[in-house]
């Protein structure tokens, strides 16, 4: 009888990948009923229950398990020959039960309406679209970086600590929301990584976990960076799951925010995502516009590349492999270049704008 319910288990995993492939061929569905109809509610009780907890409820969870799975393989090694078809159900079982919740409290969101049809941008942009818009964002960034360092060789540095930051990131999303009401953002849940250590060696600045809502930000990374890196993971938190769209949602908080230091985050940050583009497409050109940029403003991006330098190690191009994979998988054909389509984004919103 117990084989039997892993059984079940295990072939519960069929009815809701069906559910997945459908969800990718109906996103104005998914919008509706899921992303802006279930998981609201998802989203806030989870929040709600474990928000206030000072600390990650979420990587204390995921130590544990590994532990455990560490320690239920050692003791089931020989069963992998002796006793296969039960060893195997019981992995089905747990790699099906994860399956279900991650689609069920989250991953439903990688299939909702690409946010360029919901903002009415267009998807794709020109050369000299994101050159203007570039030279739009140097001259902002410049503006900004010399009201703070009134000097254009020195690198701007955040009058806050990483924990404060995490304090004023939600202001960001208070003001977004008077223009976008589906950005609302409360309760918080917002923490410094317990996993910062391993997170670096691996290439990520933060992370959200979709089976408990917490936003983790590695407490390792640049005081520059978090405004931005907080910013995205609360937009991971509201539903929005994709990469890219993320990482515009990140912009608009930042640039938002009525502190100097988070706009010039913000600022950056979308200067150097269409920096990145402009030296795919003509790295002349790009040797040209760096030119423009004060050199403080280029000591932030290098204090950055200084940091993930120092952790780079042979095990990260397998990292990058892996989560490539895992957002192929879910609805992001292009895996970590899915990254680079935030500038579709960034000049499509800012072509006509005044900054």
């Amino acid at each position: 009888m117990i084989k039997n319910k892993k059984l079940w288990v295990v072939l519960l995993i069929i009815p809701m990948y069906i559910v997945v492939k459908l969800a990718t061929n109906y996103p104005e569905t998914v919008e509706v009923i899921y992303s802006k109809g279930i998981y609201p509610y998802i989203a806030k009780l989870f929040r709600y229950t474990l928000g206030w907890i000072p600390f990650s409820i979420g990587d204390v969870f995921l130590g544990f398990s590994i532990i455990y799975a560490i320690r239920w393989l050692i003791l089931n090694f020989k069963r992998i020959w002796k006793d296969t078809v039960n060893w195997l159900l019981d992995v089905g079982a747990t790699v099906s039960i994860i399956f279900i919740a991650f689609q069920l409290l989250w991953g439903l969101n990688y299939h909702r309406v690409a946010l360029h049809k919901t903002l009415d941008l267009e998807d794709d942009y020109s050369t000299q679209q994101l050159i203007e818009v570039t030279k739009q964002l140097i001259k902002k960034s410049n503006a900004l970086h010399l009201d703070i360092v009134k000097n254009d060789s020195i690198k701007v540095v955040l009058p806050f600590t990483r924990s404060e930051i995490l304090e004023l990131t939600p202001t960001s999303y208070d003001v977004l929301k008077n223009d976008f009401p589906e950005l609302a953002y409360h309760p918080k849940s917002l923490k410094k990584s317990l996993f910062s250590y391993p997170q670096a060696y691996m290439g990520f600045a933060g992370y959200f976990n979709p089976l408990t809502h917490e936003a983790q930000v590695n407490y390792l990374i640049p005081v520059y960076k978090y405004p931005t890196t907080s910013a995205h993971e609360v937009a991971h938190q509201l539903g929005y799951a994709k990469e890219n769209e993320a990482n515009f949602i990140a912009f608009l908080a930042t640039i938002s925010n009525q502190n100097m230091y988070y706009k010039y985050s913000g600022y950056t940050f979308g200067l150097r995502h269409c920096l990145g583009e402009v030296y795919r497409r003509d790295p002349d050109l790009y040797d040209i516009l760096l030119a423009d940029i004060n050199k403080g403003i280029i000591k932030n991006f290098q204090e950055s590349r200084q940091f993930w330098l120092k952790y780079m190690n042979p095990l990260e191009p397998f990292f990058r492999s892996t989560y490539t994979t895992y957002l192929k998988a879910n609805n992001q054909s292009k895996g970590m270049d899915s990254y680079s389509y935030v500038v579709a984004l960034l000049v499509n919103y800012l072509e006509n704008k005044t900054l």
